[in-house]
């Protein structure tokens, strides 16, 4: 019998990653061009494992990263369902793309995620005059293909299934 449910360390180490990542210090002028690594891990799970990563892993992922980020609870469990979700529609298409075509449904996927956050966060007083925000959805549609070659020869060296 093959280990198909094995992995899940594997899985969890990858967002550990995407978490450190997303935390690590950048100079001033940097930090708009600072890509959504756990986004970007939560789409690639979902697009290769939508079986074993899916919405429940999106909001218990959500929660640490409001925790972490010190956001309103519940603002990235939202953004990420919503990522999460939609990914689940668009899997099997997005598995066929080759990475250019990958890349620019990351960077929707990651704009999404931004408008969202930046959506709320008008809500609550703090707006944004321009549309920078949707920088980080550029830069990680530039890394996506070197992040799925990676995450993907994690998975296969691992067996993760």
């Amino acid at each position: 019998m093959s280990n198909k449910r094995g992995g899940g360390s594997i899985i969890l180490a990858t967002f550990l990653v995407g978490f450190m990542l997303s935390q690590m210090p950048l100079p001033q002028f940097a930090e708009w061009f600072r890509p959504e690594w756990v986004v970007m891990i939560l789409i690639y799970w979902v697009m290769a494992l939508p079986e074993r990563v899916g919405l429940g892993t999106a909001v218990a992922v959500g929660l640490v990263l409001d925790l972490i980020k010190g956001s309103p609870l519940g603002l990235n469990v939202l953004t990420l369902l919503i990522i999460c979700y939609l990914t689940q529609i668009l899997y099997k298409r997005l598995r066929m793309f080759p990475l250019v075509q990958q890349a620019i449904m990351v960077m929707v996927l990651v704009g999404i995620n931004q408008l969202v956050f930046n959506w709320v966060h008008g809500l609550m007083g703090s707006r944004s005059d321009s549309l920078i925000f949707l920088l980080p959805a550029l830069v990680s549609a530039l890394l996506w293909p070197w992040l799925f070659v990676i995450l993907r020869s994690l998975r296969r060296t691992f067996r993760v299934g």
